[in-house]
């Protein structure tokens, strides 16, 4: 027996284990949409990714002063190396964090393969050389003096 009456009970006794009253069971949607187009990350995504490599090159290269300094100060064994070691690292961090931070983001395939088909030359269109077909001529043949005698007559 289907009434509404019995309808409503079974989704009241559904709606203890399930959720509300005639909803259907709905999955939680995850935190993050989907991404669905083949968009680059935005500007400020990018500025904050190349700010956090910047700043983790400059505190190695901050790391790599101090690591001198301690070197000094207790004398290991290829001291010199240790310091010429710790010296390129102060110099080359910085030209080195300077240069990766003013990079952009690498290209995914898509876009190394549409820049790829976009610089490939294009075929030009040849014009295809048609051969004329055979035109059959009218020719209307008149008597050579009926020619002349209406030439006369003009």
């Amino acid at each position: 027996m289907n009434t509404f009456g019995s309808r409503w009970a079974y989704r009241r006794e559904r709606c203890k284990y399930e959720g509300s009253i005639g909803d259907p069971i709905v999955k939680k949607q995850p935190d993050r949409a989907v991404l669905i187009t083949d968009a680059a990350r935005s500007q400020d995504e990018q500025f904050r990714s190349r700010q956090i490599r910047y700043v983790s090159m400059m505190g190695l290269r901050a790391a790599c002063l101090v690591a001198g300094a301690v070197l000094i100060s207790i004398r290991p064994p290829l001291l010199p190396l240790w310091l010429i070691l710790c010296a390129a690292g102060m110099v080359f961090l910085p030209w080195a964090a300077v240069l990766i931070a003013n990079d952009r983001p690498a290209r995914s395939k898509a876009e190394r393969a549409a820049s790829a088909q976009a610089r490939a030359p294009k075929p030009q269109p040849t014009i295809t050389q048609h051969t004329p077909e055979p035109t059959e001529y009218l020719t209307i043949d008149l008597e050579p003096e009926a020619t002349f005698e209406h030439r006369e007559k003009r």
